[in-house]
């Protein structure tokens, strides 16, 4: 549905705002001579920003509806990209970069509800999923683009944030094309009428059947619009949205994502050899976000986390023995974590803003997407910046027989309490996850 494309494209903003920082941050360093503590600021206050984006997202959502927050989103990335490239002093880059990453934190609540709220039951797992297909997309073109401009100078830094101005636009223009999410006006405006027309369109056989089980599903549970996320009432979805996001971050992906040629080199590949294989990591996240999205809603978002766990388990814990064993076979190391990529990106990858996008009641999405998307950034946080300490004093065996270890956990997690979501309704799935 060219709707749930539209806001797939903030995906693609949140992915490139993320990883564009990774080709400018020396000369960035250079330009204003910053210290060691400045420079991990200045790489940082993106994503301090984007924690604090996520916490707060549920809020705009709520108040002001979907699609105007996703206005704020791509006005926070035009900003961002326009204010970084032309700062002429540090204290204002920072400004703006901390826009940036208020926008993929907002972003990572907004548009995977949107999408979900839009979508008809039996596609919703791969739209939603287009989301994170273009986060992988962004990153890589992200990553394209900075080889290419940074053969430009000393000044080609400025480019590389700058050129995210032109799809920012793109998604600005965009968005005035899509309309309100129907549960949005129904449950906070009262507008059945307008709802209905949207809901005509996306389910045009069921429409008034739809209409009915949004507006009673308000009704039946006994609560308003503003029900405390934290009753005993939402207490599965709660635990289900925390845990998911957890075990999400302690598979290790972040570390192996901005740590990729560190590792490598810990593994005693050469520099050039380390920067390739990071190249193959990106290429393996982008082809296989791309087939589980179309078996998300075929096999189920259960399936493919179960075939998912099990070669996240295997693959790290042959990356931990080799590290172990200390006999670094050639590429050994580097072909595990491109299974790993493999694995995560057939599973968790594409599976987690599906998730918790699906499981919580009308009332409570976007307080419980909140909660979920903030339990992801905070962690990616922490494990981000604890990384090199532990990699470094306990070893490459040790920190990968813990994130192993994690997936071990995953993997029960996923047996025994996971429900399978596909081709349910929102309502449906408001009241089977809260009862069951």
């Amino acid at each position: 549905m060219a709707w749930a494309m539209v806001v797939a494209l903030g995906g693609f903003l949140f992915g490139f705002d993320t990883a564009v920082i990774s080709g400018a941050e020396k000369s960035i360093q250079q330009f204003w001579h910053l210290s060691v503590f400045e420079h991990g600021l200045t790489v940082s206050i993106a994503l301090i920003g984007t924690v604090i984006g996520s916490l707060l997202g549920s809020r705009p959502s709520d108040r002001f509806g979907r699609k105007n927050t996703l206005y704020f989103v791509a006005i926070a990335y035009l900003l961002s990209s326009l204010g970084t490239a032309l700062s002429d002093n540090w204290y204002l880059f920072l400004v703006f970069r901390f826009l940036g990453g208020l926008g993929v934190g907002t972003s990572s609540v907004t548009a995977p509800i949107y999408i979900s709220e839009v979508s008809p039951a039996d596609r919703r797992g791969r739209l939603v999923g287009l989301f994170q297909f273009n986060v992988v997309l962004g990153i890589l073109i992200s990553y394209l683009s900075n080889y290419l401009i940074g053969q430009g100078g000393e000044t080609s830094w400025r480019w590389m944030l700058g050129v995210q101005a032109f799809p920012s636009l793109i998604f600005i223009l965009l968005i005035t094309l899509i309309p309100e999410s129907p549960r949005w006006l129904i449950l906070k405006k009262g507008a059945h009428a307008r709802a209905l027309e949207i809901l005509r369109i996306i389910n045009p056989l069921n429409c008034d059947e739809e209409l009915k089980a949004i507006q009673n599903s308000n009704l039946g549970n006994g609560k308003s619009a503003s029900a405390n996320l934290f009753s005993g009432q939402y207490k599965k979805p709660v635990i289900l949205a925390i845990l998911f996001a957890f075990f999400n971050q302690v598979s290790g992906i972040n570390a192996i994502i901005y740590y990729a040629p560190r590792i490598f080199q810990m593994a005693g590949l050469g520099a050039h050899s380390s920067l390739l294989s990071t190249v193959g990591i990106g290429v393996i996240n982008f082809i296989f976000t791309l087939i589980a999205l179309n078996f998300i809603d075929r096999v189920g978002r259960r399936i493919l986390m179960i075939i998912g766990s099990f070669g996240l388990i295997a693959s790290l814990f042959l990356v931990s023995f080799t590290f172990y064993s200390g006999k670094f076979d050639g590429f050994a190391i580097p072909i595990y974590m491109m299974i790993f990529i493999a694995f995560f990106a057939f599973s968790q990858g594409a599976v987690i803003w599906v998730f918790i996008s699906e499981i919580f009641p009308n009332q409570v999405r976007a307080k419980g997407q909140t909660l979920g998307s903030s339990t992801h950034w905070i962690m990616a946080a922490l494990i981000a910046f604890c990384f090199p300490f532990f990699a470094e004093k306990l070893g490459g065996a040790t920190t990968f027989f813990f994130f192993g270890s994690m997936m071990v956990l995953q993997l029960i997690f996923v047996w025994r309490y996971m429900p399978e979501t596909k081709g349910k309704s929102l309502e449906q799935l408001g009241t089977t996850v809260i009862m069951h």
